[in-house]
């Protein structure tokens, strides 16, 4: 098959990358930073300059005369508190998050549609549906990746090609570190950011690996009849099924002592 792999340069990207090629797969990727990665053709390029995707992905399709797995990867996080979160912030992690997801999406879709086939992996998270707070915005843009791969979902289904939303809860990987934080020295949240960040930052380093994820991620991509939503990690499935067993405001109370 070939596979697109956006984010490619570290973490879930990279994962999947050696996973498809490791599989006899052929493997493009895309990130920001150069990768050296035997058996991938990269493409050095901001997932938010829409023109220069969509140009890349011509060229793939041009090569290669199809696209049939697309792995959205590329992201980042902001913390803090709402409140003190600059606009300017918040939607240039909707641009690269949400707005790139989109774009290179729409781009796929009518040579998907030409062979009768695709897959479009979409990565949003369990915190798309569990609210963290000083994650608030992180929370808002993975929730309307899940809500925007299900009725993708719908909408491209009848040309054969599926739209995967996979949600993994905490996982080991260079983005806790290169997480975007806003100054914590408000009188009103410095200290509860402080604790949130530092829970949230432990939970993240004692997460699952790379591998894994990657693992449940290709296994799901190959199946002929993949599922729409996937949660990946067995205590994070366990997580969401209690959320629609109990009622909101004590969901919101939990998570309040646990981030809040």
């Amino acid at each position: 098959m070939i596979v697109i792999i956006t984010g490619v340069s570290s973490g879930i990207g990279l994962a999947n990358a050696k996973k498809f090629i490791e599989k006899g797969h052929t493997v493009y990727g895309i990130s920001r930073r150069e990768v050296l990665l035997e058996g991938l053709t990269h493409y050095q390029a901001d997932i938010t300059d829409h023109e220069r995707i969509n140009q890349i992905v011509d060229e793939i399709y041009a090569k290669e005369n199809r696209i049939d797995v697309l792995i959205n990867s590329a992201g980042m996080g902001i913390s803090g508190a709402v409140e003190d979160t600059e606009i300017e912030s918040a939607k240039r992690m909707f641009d690269i998050n949400f707005f790139g997801t989109v774009n290179i999406s729409n781009r796929v879709i009518p040579y998907m549609r030409e062979n009768g086939f695709g897959r479009i992996c979409n990565i949003s998270s369990v915190a798309g549906v569990l609210p963290i707070a000083f994650q608030t915005f992180y929370s808002s843009n993975k929730a309307a990746i899940s809500l925007y791969s299900e009725g993708l979902n719908i909408e491209v289904k009848p040309f054969g090609i599926r739209v995967i939303d996979f949600m993994p809860g905490d996982i080991k990987t260079g983005f806790t570190d290169n997480r975007k934080k806003n100054e914590s020295n408000s009188k009103y949240y410095g200290k509860r950011i402080d604790r949130s960040v530092k829970v949230m930052e432990k939970d993240e380093r004692n997460g699952m690996s790379v591998e894994y994820v990657s693992k449940e991620m290709y296994r799901n991509i190959m199946k002929k009849r993949p599922p729409v939503r996937k949660v990946v990690g067995v205590k994070y499935k366990f997580f969401l099924f209690l959320y629609r067993l109990l009622p909101i405001k004590f969901v919101n109370y939990v998570m309040g002592k646990l981030y809040g």
